[in-house]
């Protein structure tokens, strides 16, 4: 006997000389997944395998604890580690009956094996169990061993620790959680699974109601209490991460770059990501996209569901519902399964199984959507609509207190916001909705610019001494694609010339054969290396005249840090969306710095520019825009040929932004124009982002002077002439002459062209 107790003794010495250092429990780093965060620190998106939030001991309730203490330890406080009476009368149970009975291991013990040990059982990992057990009990505090523990189970569910469990569960946070859903969260560590509320519903309930009887039997509630929270139903339902902020293309964004920053342990590390996005600006950007998308749909007519689930019955019940539960809700638009279709009404039954009444005045929108932008008659039956069995979707109106029928976007488009002052991306909505796909159009979206383009060519001139007082000839064109062996008629949007135009009109009104002709004079090899000052690849761009039309292809974040060195007045600023990443113990790991701006246009050249983009809000292709009653703006509309790409890039001093419209078929066309339909969603963005905020407009440069010109032919007006207006200038580029002749100048305009016959011979492509 004295033998073994020697062997025995040996053996647990050995065992726990091997034994692992437990003080760093006292700095223990929990699996935290990776968390993003506007400027304005709403919560965008959580990344991790594990859902976590750590919490102090101190922000445990009582009952909680008290909970978790009755049914896995009631003698924490008193043993040492190990509940040795209950080992004993676990070992008895093994002996008389051979079955293993739980409730031997303690809080202490499953810290140990949680932390320390593998999941195999064997009776060395026991026995290492045990030792950890008494050695963790004599290094930590009891209150310290109890918040490892409410940090580091798991509940099921993705949920490690309590606080995880409260909201994956109930949705809230611990303070707000009843005794019964305490109960329930302290009997889910024995058997997360089997005993889970949600897919073992009777089993959590009795395992609910065995913690309330321990914590009656131990002393923590009275009877009455006991009696009332065992009666209380099952409340729990799964909750989703909880964002703050609907951002989820930033948040992909984040993640990418996060994790090429810090690989794999970017998700599980607790790192906390402090984006440049103003979850006001967010806010409004992605409503205004998401909302004039469903609008432009809408304006298209009615596209039919292309299947039909059939009519009501127990067999389609299941289809019905495997349907409607695949499908979300999203910005306001919910699934639906059409009940009945009649006179000129429609009930449907939504995904929480209630039924709602679609009336008329929710339907006679819906007229069936055609091909080639057309609409069909407008219907007079609610049959003409929809049938029984149709998938839908419907929106309910709350300043009308009804249902509405609706549809989710064919189209699709992308908005984002900047500071051009800085480059920081304070907003951005690269489609739709993410949940329906994650290509990001912001960033990668290649598409043709159209107008929208122009600027940069006018840019170029101006730099050369062009002026928005110069005149450029609005004449047919004719030239020979070689390529094709064909003759290339580029033409204005309204088919229509217009003679000798000051540029100021040409960038206002957007004449397509203005840009075409200027870019000519300047050259193409010239404006293709001036306009890399914008950040613009050269190389991908076209080399030939139709680089005058946008012809080449740009991303929306690529157009927007173009128009932000004429926002900013000349300076180039490179994009960026993280402001700071921080430990989970708050110690800044990184933080931005704006990379130093360069002045790659003249503040001149910018404020003249500005000027010009200011005529397009005013009287040229924006002028929608005046119903803003802004001064301060200044932007361009952008449609390519067949109306197949939709743009408008708009700004003042102090914010920036870019709406792109358009299928992601880059042939399918939208058959509506810029102004249309991008423009819309630009003021819509703007009236949001700039109510209270004061007027701000790029100071005036030195060397820019006004005067009067003749608005004829741009020159300077006589003395005393009628009907001279008034433009500024860079003082070097102004013009010397005066309007005497303007027959004599606009012929001479003309007479530099001799393009309408082809006879220039000139080769575009």
């Amino acid at each position: 006997m004295i033998t073994m107790s020697i062997v025995f003794g040996a053996i647990f010495a050995y065992m726990e000389f091997k034994l692992p250092d437990v003080s760093v429990l006292n700095d223990v780093h929990m699996q935290v997944p990776l968390r993003i965060y506007s400027s304005d620190h709403k919560l965008i998106a959580k990344y991790g395998a594990k859902r976590r939030a750590p919490v102090r001991f101190d922000q445990v309730p009582k009952q909680l604890v008290e909970a978790i203490l009755a049914t896995e330890d009631a003698r924490f406080y008193s043993h040492p580690g190990v509940d040795f009476i209950g080992l004993v009368r676990a070992a008895i149970a093994v002996i008389s009956t051979g079955r293993k009975v739980e409730g031997a291991s303690t809080i202490t013990m499953q810290v140990a094996r949680n932390f320390f040990l593998s999941p195999k059982k064997t009776y060395s990992r026991k026995i290492k169990e045990i030792l950890l057990a008494i050695k963790i009990d004599k290094t930590l505090s009891k209150q310290k061993i109890l918040e490892l523990y409410l940090n580091k189970v798991y509940f099921g569910n993705r949920a490690y620790g309590v606080a995880a469990a409260a909201a994956v569960y109930y949705g809230k946070p611990l303070n707000q959680l009843t005794l019964p859903q305490m109960a329930m969260i302290a009997g889910l560590p024995q058997a997360p699974s089997r005993n889970n509320p949600l897919s073992n519903p009777k089993n959590a309930l009795a395992r609910r109601n065995h913690v309330l009887k321990r914590m009656f039997d131990v002393g923590y509630i009275n009877k009455s209490t006991y009696e009332n929270a065992i009666v209380t139903p099952v409340t729990a339902r799964f909750h989703e991460e909880r964002v703050h902020l609907k951002a989820a293309y930033v948040g992909e964004m984040v993640r990418q770059a996060v994790f090429a920053m810090y690989g794999e342990r970017a998700y599980d590390s607790g790192l906390k990501v402090y984006t440049t996005i103003s979850s006001q600006l967010q806010n409004d950007a992605r409503h205004a996209l998401q909302q004039g998308l469903v609008a432009y749909s809408n304006r298209h007519g009615y596209h039919r569901a292309t299947e039909n689930l059939g009519l009501p019955s127990d067999q389609n019940r299941v289809l019905w519902e495997k349907w409607l539960q695949n499908r979300p809700t999203m910005v306001g638009l919910h699934p639906a399964i059409v009940l009945s279709a009649q006179g000129q009404q429609v009930t449907a039954l939504m995904r929480d199984g209630d039924t709602v009444t679609i009336p008329w005045a929710g339907l006679s929108w819906a007229r069936p959507a055609l091909s080639g932008g057309y609409v069909g008659a407008a219907p007079t039956q609610a049959n003409q609509i929809v049938m029984p069995g149709d998938p839908i979707y419907i929106t309910y109106l709350e300043n009308q207190k009804r249902w509405q029928l609706t549809q989710i976007p064919k189209a699709q488009g992308a908005i984002v916001v900047l500071n051009p002052k800085n480059g920081a991306i304070l907003a951005l909505q690269g489609g739709f909705n993410f949940q329906l796909t994650a290509f990001n159009r912001v960033l990668q979206a290649e598409r043709q610019p159209g107008s929208s383009f122009k600027p940069f060519l006018y840019s170029a001139a101006f730099a050369k001494g062009f002026t928005l007082a110069t005149t450029v000839n609005d004449a047919p064109i004719m030239m020979r694609d070689s390529g094709e062996n064909a003759w290339w008629r580029p033409e204005n949007d309204t088919q229509r010339f217009y003679g000798p135009t000051r540029l100021r009109v040409g960038l206002a009104k957007s004449r397509n054969l203005v840009s075409i002709r200027l870019l000519r004079d300047i050259g193409i090899a010239y404006a293709l290396d001036y306009i890399e000052r914008f950040g613009f690849d050269s190389q991908e761009l076209p080399h030939t005249l139709s680089l005058a039309l946008g012809s080449g292809v740009l991303t929306p974040m690529q157009l927007t840090s173009g128009y932000a060195v004429f926002a900013n007045g000349g300076k180039h600023v490179a994009p960026f969306f993280i402001e700071k990443i921080e430990t989970q113990n708050n110690k800044v790991l990184y933080e931005a710095t704006p990379q130093a701006t360069t002045q790659v246009i003249t503040p001149q050249n910018a404020y003249l520019i500005t000027q010009g983009l200011r005529a397009v809000m005013q009287t040229g292709t924006a002028h929608a825009a005046t119903k803003l009653n802004r001064s301060d703006l200044a932007g361009k509309t952008g449609t390519t040929n067949n109306q197949v790409d939709a743009w408008f890039a708009g700004f003042n001093s102090n914010l920036l932004a870019t709406v792109w419209v358009g299928f992601d078929s880059s042939t399918q066309s939208l058959h509506e124009y810029g102004s249309q339909i991008a423009l819309p969603i630009w003021m819509q963005f703007m009236q949001a982002a700039l109510v209270n905020q004061p007027e701000a407009t790029m100071p005036q440069p030195a060397d820019i002077v006004t005067a009067r010109i003749d608005p004829v032919t741009g020159l300077l007006a006589s003395p005393g002439e009628k009907g001279a207006i008034f433009e500024v200038f860079q003082k070097e580029f102004m013009p010397t002459h005066y309007a005497q002749n303007k027959a004599m100048h606009l012929n001479s305009v003309a007479a530099s062209e001799n393009d309408a016959d082809g006879s220039t011979g000139d080769s575009i492509f």
